[in-house]
């Protein structure tokens, strides 16, 4: 079998890590932080001996740091011994999927925390991006533009680690845990700006910060709904049963009015807004599924 060339570059030895993860199923948050730490220290190993080529470079780094492949598994096996907010056991249960199980679920609470915090991150990013993307054009024609324009660039990159780490801490989903190296210093500023502007995270970043608006609302309204829908049932049909008084009125429905106005109306009535808590966690759970998924598209570096 042919053996593939070893890498002369930083970019290709990056490129072939990023396949090798991607081979053994690494999620791509494992993926984004290994190639973050691998370019850093491939970078600071260049730097440190200035008098060989990065090619003759990259081969003692290999021999000592280990191939693509190697560095992959490393990752994937550290990853696997790291217990999250989430930790799975050795030998994980057997999944089950009935309608109360889900009271047992830890990702269907957390999403449900996630759905009441977005309305108010979701309005701070949206501020934020609005009034920074207003500005940087705004004051492109002057001196401070330019350095206005990085300071928000960079901003949105903080933010957006910042989401990460909660997207992860609530719903569960592997996010980066640390942020993009930073360009090398001897870089001018306007090549700063094309690494920027050619970026696709950094528009990826700023569409997911603005889109939390929209998604907030709906998130927050669903969950304040169901929740208050949900409690103001139970706890005002048992209520009505302690203190015999019941204060539900159905005046285009009579016979179902005279119904809420009997003990076993009243249990009914109890019995939806317990069973309604349950839907509730069913579409916390789904969100927070499909909200990782955005996430994961939209703010995951590779």
């Amino acid at each position: 079998m042919k053996q593939d060339r070893p890498p002369d570059t930083v970019r290709s030895y990056l490129a072939a890590l990023q396949r090798a993860m991607k081979a053994q199923g690494c999620k791509p948050g494992l993926i984004s932080d290994a190639l973050a730490d691998c370019e850093e220290h491939l970078n600071n190993e260049i730097a440190m001996n200035p008098g060989r080529s990065e090619a003759d470079v990259l081969a003692s780094v290999v021999e000592t740091y280990g191939t693509p492949e190697e560095i992959a598994e490393e990752y994937k096996s550290m990853e696997a011994a790291i217990t999250g907010p989430f930790p799975k056991s050795e030998t994980p249960p057997e999944r089950r999927y009935g309608f109360f199980n889900v009271i047992r679920d830890p990702r269907a609470y957390g999403a449900l925390m996630y759905m009441l915090l977005s309305l108010i991150t979701g309005i701070f990013y949206f501020v934020v991006v609005v009034t920074g993307v207003s500005l940087s054009i705004g004051l492109f024609i002057l001196i401070i533009g330019i350095p206005f324009a990085l300071l928000f660039i960079g901003m949105v990159r903080v933010l957006a680690h910042i989401e990460g780490r909660v997207v992860e801490g609530l719903l569960g989903v592997r996010m980066p845990r640390r942020l993009p190296p930073a360009t090398a210093p001897d870089e001018t500023i306007f090549a700063r700006i094309k690494d920027a502007l050619v970026d696709i995270r950094t528009w990826s970043s700023m569409f997911y910060l603005a889109l939390m608006l929209p998604l907030g609302v709906a998130y927050f309204t669903i969950a304040v709904t169901g929740v208050a829908l949900s409690a103001g049932l139970t706890l005002g049909s048992l209520w009505s049963l302690i203190t015999g008084r019941s204060d539900v009125h159905i005046s285009d429905v009579p016979w179902l009015e005279h119904l809420f106005h009997t003990a076993p109306g009243l249990v009914l009535l109890a019995v939806v807004g317990v069973l309604l808590f349950f839907i509730v966690l069913h579409i916390a759970r789904g969100v927070g599924w499909l909200h990782g998924r955005i996430a994961e598209l939209l703010l995951v570096r590779l």
